[in-house]
């Protein structure tokens, strides 16, 4: 798998991921807000960490009053290069931050994410965080020359990241690397509920079909089924896409009708209709016969005598 750019009102698209097989895919890079708000977490579970410990070890009396902050500091640094890397290992390129912020680091040429890259990231983030953080602190008006070499140091390291369009800081370029929003993932609606929905049962009108009619078909032809209702509400199509798609449906209910055994005629307009009230029903049955043990995987269920939906040799 690979990273190809792909054009977007003439500029480069750098979420679009082509995999081997051809099907572009859209990961969407991770913005500076989640990136930033996953360090800040991991920077406070680290400090939080550190701190306990350094309690502790004061505690004991283990430390001298004059090696305190020293003592902080070191057990900070000790603590959190291997937190991130292996986190990072452990969690795919996640921390607890970036579980928290759902984001993760994948390396940039679509392989898989190697120690070296996650060692060699984390690395740099001592340099391109952690320093800049402590030159902060130390800028001092009575040396101005240091002072404006570590202002110029953090504008740079803050700057890499806004001038590429991958988000890349310097430790993502050398490690190969490049941060990433999880995409959301989203649960397609019942098909069933939608039938209930769109075609209520009435006195009269409607389709119903007997527990013989529906012994023909199992879980598979159900789910294939699922699949043309689903593509049935697709509101894109064009109109030969449209045509085609009616002349499917209308095949599909005389496959149906002839299997079935089902006396009424079934008009056009009210295919659809037929094929929702059919799955609902089929669905239903297969339901309840599975309550009894009885799972049907295809309509070649129990034909060579044993259950499991084999046809006879």
């Amino acid at each position: 798998m690979r990273f190809r750019r792909k054009t977007r009102a003439g500029r480069p698209d750098p979420d679009v991921v082509l995999p081997p097989e051809g099907v572009p895919l859209r990961l969407e890079i991770a913005g500076l807000g989640a990136r930033l708000g996953a360090q800040i977490t991991d920077v406070l579970i680290t400090g939080l960490a550190a701190g306990s410990l350094h309690v502790l070890l004061s505690a004991l009396g283990l430390s001298a009053p004059r090696t305190l902050t020293a003592l902080a500091m070191f057990l900070f640094f000790v603590i959190r290069i291997p937190y991130y890397v292996l986190a990072e290992l452990a969690w795919n390129g996640q921390t607890l931050g970036k579980k928290l912020m759902k984001i993760k680091v994948v390396s940039h040429d679509g392989a898989s994410l190697t120690t070296h890259a996650v060692v060699l990231r984390n690395l740099m983030k001592e340099a391109e965080i952690f320093l800049p953080g402590t030159l902060l602190l130390t800028l001092d008006e009575a040396s101005p020359v240091s002072s404006s070499l570590a202002l110029a140091w953090i504008v740079a390291v803050l700057a890499v990241p806004l001038m590429n369009s991958y988000r890349r800081r310097m430790g993502d370029l050398m490690a190969g690397t490049h941060v990433i929003q999880l995409p959301v993932p989203v649960l397609l609606s019942d098909v069933a509920e939608a039938v209930r929905a769109r075609a209520p049962e009435k006195p009269g009108d409607g389709f119903a079909f007997l527990a013989h009619q529906l012994d023909h078909y199992g879980a598979l032809e159900l789910q294939t089924l699922e699949g043309i209702l689903r593509n049935a509400e697709r509101r894109d199509l064009s109109p030969a896409a449209h045509r085609a798609q009616r002349e499917t449906l209308a095949a599909i209910v005389g496959k149906i009708r002839n299997k079935i055994s089902y006396p009424e005629a079934v008009e056009t307009p009210d295919h659809l209709r037929f094929l929702r009230a059919f799955y609902n029903a089929q669905r239903a049955h297969l339901e309840q016969r599975q309550l009894f043990g009885d799972r049907r995987a295809d309509k070649f269920h129990g034909q060579d005598g044993t259950g499991n939906g084999a046809k006879k040799p």
